[in-house]
């Protein structure tokens, strides 16, 4: 019986040493290794595509953010936005509207029956963009002899015939009011200004131009705006400018994550407006592309006599 048994167990344990002789392999723990960075990469990559894909498209809402509507709830309609956006889309078939931001230098020609072309045409600074749909409107502002000049135009109006960007950039606010209280030549541009082209995937280049202010007094109280682009602010202060300063100031503001999110249009209703309205604005993008190298490189006409 005990011989018995001492042979049973031998033959197991030899089957044992055989088995795991025979398949280490399966035993060992670098492939799966490899197979788990393997396809933790792909992972990887392949969610670096999709948020690559999905920012293409998310783009658009510094591009065109007169699509996003007002993020008020007490002011929203969908039927109206949607009816909106598909005037908007009819508009652009009319009149190339370029990207531009605050801080561009754009050229405005609207249609005016009292001038004596019968049409009008500004240069100036953009220092606001702001509205949404239809109402969306840009102010631009120049000096013209020594008198400073704002116009504000809707970006829809059916009035305007050309907008032209003769630089396109941005500034480190989001507004340039500041301006109204700044040297004038930072707010001097000629009328007769060529565009400046950028090349074709560059990104918008950022000014870090900060302005030099005026003594006061001024048109709002700037120390207390945390702006970036005025350089001079503190040296026309006193200490009760700053001490007031220091109490009204609310740094606790860029915390406040559901103040942000009642700022701004949810990622769900941002992605259904620009799945209705990017095909054909990238359809209208290389229109326009087209039509401008059409005019560069199209040969002029010889004149007889």
């Amino acid at each position: 019986m005990a011989l018995a048994i001492r042979r049973s167990t031998s033959d197991i344990f030899c089957a044992a040493k055989w088995f795991i002789r025979r398949d280490c392999r399966v035993l060992s723990t670098l492939p799966e290794k490899a197979e788990v960075e393997v396809a933790t990469v792909t992972k990887k990559e392949k969610h670096i595509r999709t948020r690559g894909s999905r920012n293409s498209a998310l783009e658009n809402r510094f591009v065109y953010p007169e699509f996003l509507p007002d993020p008020n709830p007490n002011w929203r309609n969908s039927l109206r936005e949607k009816l909106e956006r598909a005037d908007m889309l009819k508009r652009r078939n009319q009149i190339d509207i370029p990207e531009f931001y605050v801080g561009s230098i754009l050229a405005v020609t609207v249609a005016d029956q009292h001038s004596q072309g019968k049409t009008n045409k500004f240069v100036g600074i953009c220092i606001e963009r702001k509205g949404c749909g239809l109402r969306a409107e840009f102010t631009l502002r120049n000096v013209v002899d020594h008198q400073g000049i704002e116009v504000r135009y809707d970006l829809y109006d059916p009035t305007i015939q050309i907008i032209q960007v003769l630089r396109l950039e941005k500034r480190l606010d989001e507004k340039l009011f500041y301006l109204r209280d700044a040297l004038p030549e930072y707010s001097t541009f000629p009328f007769d200004m060529d565009p400046e082209i950028l090349p074709e995937g560059t990104p918008v280049p950022l000014n870090p131009v900060q302005v030099k202010l005026k003594p006061r007094p001024w048109l709002e109280r700037w120390e207390r705006q945390d702006l970036k682009g005025v350089s001079n602010i503190e040296e026309h202060l006193k200490e009760k400018d700053r001490v007031r300063r220091e109490l009204r100031a609310t740094p606790w503001e860029k915390y406040d994550l559901m103040k942000q999110y009642r700022q701004t249009i949810p990622i769900e209703d941002q992605n259904d407006i620009w799945a209705e309205v990017n095909s054909q604005l990238q359809q209208l993008h290389m229109t326009r592309k087209k039509m401008s190298r059409k005019r560069t490189f199209s040969t002029p006409k010889t004149q007889l006599g």
